[in-house]
């Protein structure tokens, strides 16, 4: 079968087509044909090894995939990595039937993502009706997510910072109350502006390095800021317990690895996210569709901030 195999770690450059043997499912896995497979920012780190869990060579990335089994159910599964291929292996447990009224790219933009976003503001942040929240990203793919759920339940204002003025745009079509460039100079005294002139209650925040020092001086007393990635692949100052004591701040982290301990609870966020999705209510976006030969070119856009929304590799092509 046609997967992208990678013998070496580094960046975009090593990811290739290869002819590589179809897997063979082992005890309790389905082999499934991925009609898509999702890509994330998480797996730009895969491919170059500085992922929170370390990779194996040879490897084929790709931690999800929407396809068909053998019986013909439509699932969307987390695969851990071969998702980036024409087969994939899945486990049952990691894999959920999709409802009519929700096509493969929307399952895509929810399963990692729009999971991600539901946990960091029920759970992470324990969000509260009338609560500020900033979104990092927001025109990305936990960031359009985020800010469409937290107008849904309840939120006062939500801000969200883009590279562009086309992407700020976007965000606010999308709900936020006010967008403002995410450039680190200068961006707490930008978070404050766009607040009225006060710190935010809520801040999720996926760049680190000064991004996250900016927006951590912008919250407020019993602010909860959550981290859940580091784009800028920079590390943030160190925060001593009293700067956390002054003000009653919280930061917590976040990795959906972590939410998989408990299928069950996981399963119902997707299953909440699937309803709000086929009623309308909720609106995951496919910002690209690329061909699995183009894997390379997906992630040199994703790292240069050119996407929005959801990206797709199609193993067709």
């Amino acid at each position: 079968m046609r997967a992208i195999q990678i013998t070496e770690f580094g960046g975009p450059e090593v990811l290739k087509i290869s002819d590589v043997a179809e897997p063979v499912p082992g005890d309790g896995q389905v082999l499934i044909t991925v009609d898509r497979a999702g890509i994330n920012y998480a797996d730009t780190h895969q491919v170059e090894n500085s992922y929170l869990s370390k990779a194996e060579l040879p490897m084929i990335p790709g931690g999800e995939v929407v396809g068909r089994t053998a019986e013909g159910r439509r699932v969307v599964a987390l695969t851990g990595s071969g998702g980036y291929a024409e087969k994939a292996l899945i486990h049952p447990m990691r894999a959920w039937d999709v409802p009519e009224g929700v096509t493969d790219g929307q399952a895509l933009a929810l399963i990692v993502q729009g999971t991600t976003a539901w946990y960091m503001l029920k759970h992470s942040s324990h969000l509260q009706a009338g609560e500020s929240v900033l979104v990092h990203a927001g025109a990305g793919g936990v960031g359009h997510l985020s800010i469409q759920l937290a107008k849904l339940w309840g939120a006062g204002r939500v801000i969200a910072t883009a590279s562009s003025e086309e992407k700020r745009q976007q965000t606010l079509e999308l709900g936020a109350d006010a967008a403002i460039d995410g450039t680190p100079e200068g961006l707490k005294d930008r978070i404050l502006d766009a607040n009225g002139g006060k710190p935010v209650d809520i801040v999720l925040e996926m760049v680190g390095g000064p991004t996250f020092d900016e927006s951590f001086a912008a919250l407020a007393p019993f602010g909860r800021l959550v981290t859940f990635g580091a784009a800028g692949r920079e590390a943030a100052k160190p925060i001593e317990p009293a700067r956390l004591m002054k003000g009653s701040k919280t930061v917590a982290g976040f990795w959906l690895v972590d939410c998989l301990r408990d299928p069950q609870r996981f399963g119902a966020a997707l299953t909440e996210l699937f309803e709000l999705t086929a009623n309308g209510r909720l609106r995951p976006i496919v910002g690209g569709e690329y061909a699995l030969s183009d894997a390379a070119t997906a992630h040199e856009d994703m790292r240069a901030r050119k996407t929005v929304g959801k990206l797709l590799l199609d193993p067709t092509r």
